[in-house]
């Protein structure tokens, strides 16, 4: 058995990390883990119940209240970061294992997502010299120094989803820990162990105890997490509906919040950009988790006459995409990532051709597979904007092509939507895609591709969520602001 499998062994049994030591839920009920590609459990781990939740809240909280992590400086938090992003990395073919078996993305991207999650912790960690911490103001009203610092905003209740693990940890940990904050970890059920090694690593990497505490639970159990008064702010990935919830209870006590919601995200293509640059752009996306991701580009808005032939060169591209095993490097789309997720998206699927709506390519399961969770590709065209699948998150590989007159109303189209997290323009010409990008209400707006950047900042309009994640806005929600007015500048500002 080599280092990876004993480690692999370890994690499967789903233990809670709480106050730094590895413990065994006081729960009896478990979930079980589903290989989506065929169907076999891969692990049967516990869920937490409500004592273990109060554990991890308790150890967080003594953790920032009495614990030496917030009284480090930010340059030695930011060292830590960069010796967690190369822990992570060096452990990257392990992650993607665990990826692929509970959720099915590609082996191969597996290695981009944990390459894209070191990218961010460093960038945080590099924040630890570049960020003003302390910012000097003139005082306006009496006072000689006027200081603006930035201190961590607490204990943070990190609720993680299930089709990118690694990436949301690294989104939401890199800028807690570098403010000086404390974590409890909430995981998906589905997919808990990329967060399982994580705390193996964290462990090794000689943590405080109770600054990052891991536990799995069901949505119950989870609210409990949001509801607890020892927690200052929660940071929520996941969908619309159940951030609405977990908003409503946080504004009911004050507490902080950041949500990274749902998107029916448009591609506006424009009447001077080449079809083949948007079916490049396009159809490549199934191969993302199936467009199990919520920033997928899923409604194409074109000029009329130009439809039916990028309908045509969609709907090829994607008839030619090799479903399949996701651990074979050769396979384009693997699996959707569980049963329930495929009825969902099999039920939206029957919905676009019960309205009439033109199918162009796949709705159906792929010719040989007996086993797993396989769906083709799909393709809708002549689709109103209107229709039940332009308006709802399928998150699922089902693209629409919405035809529009002109210009005008292929924008007002995009922003009719009650989301707003990602687009992208689709033209020849940068001074008119920066025009049209304005006047776009989404959170990221993509030149000529599928795009988005943590580096700078993700997060949406109107039910896509509040914040921002990444870069300097994304360090700024887990930071409280204070402002500290002297007679005289003091020796020290560590004082």
């Amino acid at each position: 058995m080599t280092q990876d499998d004993a480690l692999l062994d370890r994690v499967r049994r789903g233990r809670f990390l709480i106050d730094g030591k590895w413990i065994e839920p006081g729960s009896r009920a478990r979930f079980d883990i589903v290989t989506p590609s065929d169907e076999t459990v891969f692990a049967s781990i516990p869920l937490a119940n409500a004592e273990d939740i109060a554990a991890a809240v308790a150890a967080a909280r003594r953790a920032f209240d009495t614990g030496p992590w917030p009284r480090l400086s930010h340059r030695e938090r930011g060292e830590f970061l960069s010796r967690l992003a190369d822990a992570i990395e060096a452990k990257s073919a392990l992650f993607a294992r665990i990826w692929t078996s509970e959720v099915g993305g590609l082996i191969g991207y597996g290695g981009h997502m944990v390459a894209g999650s070191c990218a961010i912790i460093r960038d945080f960690a590099r924040m630890a010299t570049d960020f003003p911490f302390i910012e000097h103001h003139t005082p306006t009203a009496g006072g000689n120094v006027g200081l603006l610092i930035h201190e961590p905003v607490g204990v943070v209740g990190a609720i993680i989803p299930w089709n990118a693990p690694i990436l949301m940890l690294a989104s939401k940990l890199a800028p807690a820990l570098l403010a000086g904050c404390t974590v409890i970890v909430k995981m998906s059920p589905e997919a808990p162990l990329e967060a399982m090694l994580l705390g193996e690593i964290v462990e090794e990497l000689g943590l405080p105890p109770g600054v990052i505490n891991i536990v799995t639970a069901d949505r119950v159990e989870s609210e409990l997490l949001v509801h607890d008064e020892r927690v200052d702010k929660i940071s929520f990935t996941g969908s619309s509906a159940v951030g609405q919830r977990v908003a409503s209870i946080c504004g009911g006590r004050m507490a902080r919040g950041t949500f990274e919601l749902g998107g029916k995200s448009a591609a506006v293509v424009l009447d001077d950009s080449p079809l083949d640059l948007v079916i490049g752009a396009v159809a490549p996306q199934v191969g993302m988790l199936g467009m199990q991701f919520c920033s997928a580009l899923s409604r194409v808005i074109v000029p009329q006459h130009r439809h039916d032939a990028l309908l045509d060169g969609i709907a090829g591209a994607l008839s030619q995409v090799k479903v399949g095993d996701p651990f074979d490097l050769a396979t384009e789309m693997g699996p959707m990532s569980m049963k329930r997720q495929l009825e969902r998206i099999q039920a939206y699927i029957a919905s676009g051709v019960s309205d009439g709506l033109t199918l162009a390519t796949g709705g159906g399961r792929p010719h040989g597979f007996n086993q797993g969770y396989f769906l083709e590709p799909t393709l809708f065209g002549d689709v109103p904007n209107d229709a039940k699948i332009a308006r709802e998150e399928i998150f699922g590989p089902v693209i629409c092509v919405i035809p529009a007159r002109d210009e005008e109303e292929a924008i007002a189209m995009a922003n009719d939507s009650d989301f707003g997290l990602n687009s992208s323009i689709f033209t020849a010409d940068p001074d008119r895609a920066l025009q049209v990008a304005r006047r776009m209400r989404a959170g990221t707006v993509g030149h000529n591709a599928f795009r988005s950047d943590f580096g700078i900042a993700f997060g949406g309009y109107k039910r896509s969520g509040i914040g921002r994640e990444g870069g300097r806005l994304g360090l700024l929600p887990y930071l409280e602001a204070k402002t500290v007015i002297l007679e005289e500048e003091p020796s020290s500002l560590f004082a």
